[in-house]
């Protein structure tokens, strides 16, 4: 299985984090802050989940 969807799904969420920290930022909410940076850092970690899935599966080529 390809790691795309796993890339696309983890930017979509990075952005989606990043919107939601810049909205805490803007509004001085330290929760939605966190939960933005939170957000973000479970996207980079979804992200390298699918650079190791296409890794994985150029190997068994």
């Amino acid at each position: 299985m390809s790691g795309l969807g796993d890339k696309i799904k983890g930017k979509a969420e990075e952005l989606a984090g990043d919107a939601k920290a810049k909205a805490g930022d803007a509004t001085d909410n330290r929760d939605l802050q966190a939960e933005g940076h939170g957000d973000q850092a479970s996207g980079n970690a979804r992200q390298a989940v699918g650079e190791v899935k296409d890794a994985a599966d150029d190997l068994k080529r």
